[in-house]
């Protein structure tokens, strides 16, 4: 295990028995003006969630896009829906889960 393979553990969270959970601090550059986490911002802690959760259970994004299992492939993500059920403020700790509803090609 190479050292940057040290430090991800615990980094990326853990499988579950219905997905994957990844625990976030919310820092400064994720609020805005007012003191709470700017909307698009909770993007990029799903994006952490989803990433991580393939990443765990063993499907790297750069050897899909470089072909090393045969056809490159990239995930894309076709539909969101959200609701936003209340304010994130700096130095809360956030609890992304995330599980696969469907997959098709």
């Amino acid at each position: 295990m190479s050292t940057s393979d040290n430090l991800s553990v615990g980094l990326a969270g853990e499988l579950t028995e219905f997905g994957h959970r990844l625990v976030a601090r919310v820092y400064y550059a994720d609020t805005d003006f007012s003191g709470v986490v700017y909307h698009a911002r909770y993007l990029e802690f799903f994006e952490r969630g989803r990433s991580d959760f393939l990443r765990l259970a063993g499907v790297h994004h750069t050897e899909l896009a470089d072909g090393v299992h045969g056809e490159k492939l990239v995930w894309v993500v076709r539909r969101m829906e959200i609701d936003f059920k209340a304010p994130a403020k700096i130095d809360d700790v956030l609890t992304v889960e995330t599980r696969t509803e469907s997959v098709s090609g």
